[in-house]
């Protein structure tokens, strides 16, 4: 009996080894990053149109009027989606559990390889102190406007 059990240890013993992990690391291609820039890579006409259309979009909650973009300002799809209605909806609930909205202050401004849009980054100040939320205004090569994603605010920039 005394054998058996101690054979049977053995096995279990040899049967509970751990396994090797194997990792590989996948390059991601060059184009595909996301890379940080200084404010001073961006041109001052294409930051300040940014911002303009941004703070456009926000200012519909005080004002309740928005002005559509055009083609010059935007893409098709951002022209389709934005629009009076849809933006009266969130902006109800962005005035009761934010007050009223002050400004934007940019942040961070990224550029993204793989479609070639560059990313602006804001915080946007709302007159009740809770309000921690972020705006993006992604402009495409041609300076238009390519996305608009209001966001919870995090001190890290993270790509969704």
């Amino acid at each position: 009996m005394k054998k058996i059990v101690l054979i049977l240890s053995i096995v279990f013993l040899i049967g509970c080894k751990s396994k090797t992990l194997v990792t590989v690391t996948v390059p991601v291609p060059e184009e595909a990053k996301i890379i940080k820039l200084t404010f001073s890579e961006v041109s001052e006409s294409q930051k300040d149109k940014a911002y303009e259309l941004g703070k456009r979009v926000l200012m519909t909650c005080n004002t309740s009027k928005f002005k559509p973009f055009n083609e010059s300002e935007a893409t098709a799809s951002v022209i389709k989606n934005t629009t009076e209605e849809r933006l009266t909806k969130t902006c109800i609930k962005f005035r009761q559990y934010y007050g009223t909205f002050k400004d934007l202050q940019l942040i961070e401004i990224y550029k993204n390889n793989s479609d070639q849009t560059t990313i602006f980054r804001y915080k946007a100040l709302y007159t009740k102190k809770i309000a921690n939320k972020e705006l993006r205004v992604s402009m495409n090569q041609e300076n238009k406007v390519s996305s608009i994603k209001s966001l919870d605010w995090t001190d890290t920039f993270q790509n969704k």
